[in-house]
């Protein structure tokens, strides 16, 4: 059976995730680097030109993300199925996008998807409560809706990355929708 939170506690778990994103973005930022030439050419036809070029991306080496501090409380409300970000190829905390791995152009494709989401939803504390309301919703990370998004256009670039799409459109349609 899922958890029940009640909105108060939704609202202090929305806190604590736009806390620790921030937190996280601030603490990478400085070793991450804007996206090559090769990454903005292959992305173009996607994304809006000033959201590639205020992206920065670090590959970790020897090191992984750190779960949240706040995973310990969470778990004390019974919950069992938190993602672990150390198993995760890479996370988007805003505009920075940290990968344990080298990013495919599949991988940055998915990743900058949500960084389309998060400038079209304004901040990070909104981006922050989308996802928590999608997690304890669908019960799960693979249910959260701003990843289903992610993951469907990320499955249509895969499929046919030949044929151009705005990202900001569809990130836009999909924000709609949730809205109605």
């Amino acid at each position: 059976m899922p958890v029940q939170l009640s909105a108060q506690q939704i609202e202090m778990a929305s806190a604590f995730v736009s806390e620790y994103i921030t937190k996280q973005q601030a603490h990478f930022l400085d070793r991450a680097a804007s996206l090559t030439p090769d990454q903005k050419s292959a992305m173009k036809h996607f994304f809006r030109e000033d959201l590639l070029e205020s992206v920065r991306t670090l590959t970790l080496s020897g090191e992984r993300i750190e779960n949240p501090g706040f995973y310990t409380m969470l778990r004390m409300f019974g919950f069992k199925n938190l993602p672990d970000f150390a198993q995760m190829a890479a996370v988007t905390f805003h505009q920075v996008i940290v990968s344990h791995q080298p990013l495919s152009s599949e991988l940055l494709f998915h990743e900058l998807v949500h960084v389309e989401q998060y400038r079209q939803l304004g901040t990070v504390r909104s981006f922050a409560n989308l996802y928590v309301q999608g997690f304890l919703a669908g019960g799960g990370y693979d249910a959260i809706p701003l990843e289903v998004n992610a993951y469907s256009l990320g499955a249509r670039f895969e499929s046919d990355s030949g044929s151009p799409f705005s990202v900001e459109s569809e990130v836009s349609s999909f924000l709609a929708r949730r809205n109605n």
